[in-house]
């Protein structure tokens, strides 16, 4: 089978887990007018990518991904722990959980979760997105570095997703954004693989004002 269709299928929107419910703060950002056209929603997307996801989510998810492919259950439950501890806000902390029940719905229902990551699966009172996303690509043969670049994508389109809904951002634009971007989504995956585990770590200080505002927010589309 070509491997091209489990990745797509892991990156695809239509994954039904409501990612396309999440804006992350850029919402807020939009509220505020941090974010008010192409130029600064590129420079939002630019910094969460370099100094966010490229330090501290993507390679947490990459440790995830790594665990779950050695079936090595006992440093996955670790790094779940830390991953949980990590929610800075109430919102982030929903919806990495909402999305983590989700994605345990779907995969308990799908005949390709093998029993050790079944097993592991049951066991985890409240799975956040990390964990369900490694076990999927365990579950479908996709690598680790192949499934952290699906998570970034998907990651991408959902912001862009989010300017269109908001700005408005035209769908054109939104391509020459991709173009502006993909380069940096490189970077970010390339960054995410080489730092070492005791150096994981960020301190995104305005992404976490941004999402404990939108808690507040008096009119809103998005969860978070």
């Amino acid at each position: 089978m070509n491997p091209a269709w489990a990745l797509l299928r892991l990156a695809s929107p239509q994954l039904p887990i409501g990612g396309y419910s999440y804006s992350q703060g850029l919402e807020m950002a939009v509220e505020n007018a941090r974010v008010h056209d192409p130029d600064s929603a590129r420079r939002w997307i630019s910094d969460q990518l370099l100094l966010n996801l490229a330090r501290f989510e993507a390679p947490l998810l990459l440790a995830h991904c790594r665990a779950a492919a050695d079936a090595n259950w006992g440093e996955l439950l670790q790094i779940c722990e830390a991953h949980r501890a990590s929610r800075e806000t109430r919102e982030l902390h929903l919806e990495s959980r909402q999305m983590g029940y989700s994605l345990q719905q779907l995969l308990n229902g799908l005949p390709e979760l093998d029993a050790p990551a079944r097993d592991f699966l049951q066991q985890c009172a409240e799975p956040h997105l990390a964990l369900g996303w490694a076990l999927a690509a365990r579950a479908w043969g996709i690598s680790p570095q192949d499934a952290l670049a699906a998570w970034l994508w998907s990651w991408l389109e959902n912001q862009l997703a989010v300017l269109m809904k908001t700005l408005p951002l035209g769908q054109q634009a939104a391509q020459r954004l991709t173009s502006e971007l993909l380069p940096l989504l490189q970077q970010a995956q390339q960054d995410a693989s080489r730092i070492p585990p005791e150096h994981i770590g960020s301190a995104t200080f305005g992404l976490s004002l941004a999402c404990m505002a939108h808690e507040r927010q008096y009119s809103r589309l998005f969860r978070s």
